[in-house]
């Protein structure tokens, strides 16, 4: 009975650091929104960000590349003859890899 008795007078002498314990430990390691699921969301959006990021440069290259093919017929032929390797009729095409 004496250890309990003396467990109660630690509780109730320490309650406010007991709860403030038990508080940090749910909301830091056992919730479903703990402060370690919220780093890695965190991470994943600024990985998600930064891909974003790199597709809208991509867009944004192509699409100046498209307009230059439908304005520029010499940029159409330049294309076709580095990739799909095409050539004038009196013209030999030589191939390095």
């Amino acid at each position: 009975m004496s250890k309990l008795l003396t467990i109660w007078n630690y509780i109730r002498r320490h309650k406010y650091l007991l709860t403030v314990l038990v508080f940090v430990v749910v909301i830091g390691f056992l919730d479903e929104n703990s402060m370690i699921q919220r780093i890695k969301h965190r991470n994943e959006i600024n990985t998600l960000n930064s891909e974003i990021e790199k597709y809208r440069k991509q867009y944004e290259e192509d699409t100046e590349r498209l307009k230059e093919l439908t304005t520029n017929p010499e940029a159409l032929e330049k294309i076709a003859r580095e990739k799909y390797l095409m050539k004038k009729p009196n013209e030999d095409v030589f191939v390095f890899e």
